[in-house]
């Protein structure tokens, strides 16, 4: 069964860096297309950055420059470095797996930025 937990979510203040971990199971993330969704309260979810399988990444422009995907093969893991953060970053950052179906997603980790 695929499954996949993020972890690395807390509060942090305006500037500062978080890592965000997405560990897959049930299957070789580096199989799939691997994404990093986020959403703020009251607001969409919205595809921060992406990774092929081929490791191609793509960010949103809000995000270029301050954030990177990157995976670990041996551990089956995915990150997103997100540094220089922003009050506008807040809200909850879910990982994707696949864009056709079937897709997977995870629980969720909350990430605040406040001052």
């Amino acid at each position: 069964q695929a499954r996949l937990v993020e972890s690395g979510g807390g509060l942090v203040q305006p500037g500062e860096s978080l890592r965000l971990s997405c560990a897959a199971s049930g299957f070789t993330l580096t199989s799939r297309i691997m994404s990093w969704y986020r959403q703020a309260p009251g607001k969409e979810r919205e595809l921060v950055t992406r990774i092929t399988t081929t490791g191609t990444t793509t960010y949103v422009d809000s995000v270029k420059g301050r954030f990177t995907i990157s995976r670990d093969n041996a551990k089956n893991t995915m990150y997103l470095q997100m540094n220089s953060l922003k009050l506008e970053d807040t809200g909850m950052y879910f990982c994707k797996a696949g864009v056709a179906e079937p897709t997977y997603w995870g629980q969720g980790t909350q990430v605040t930025v406040s001052s």
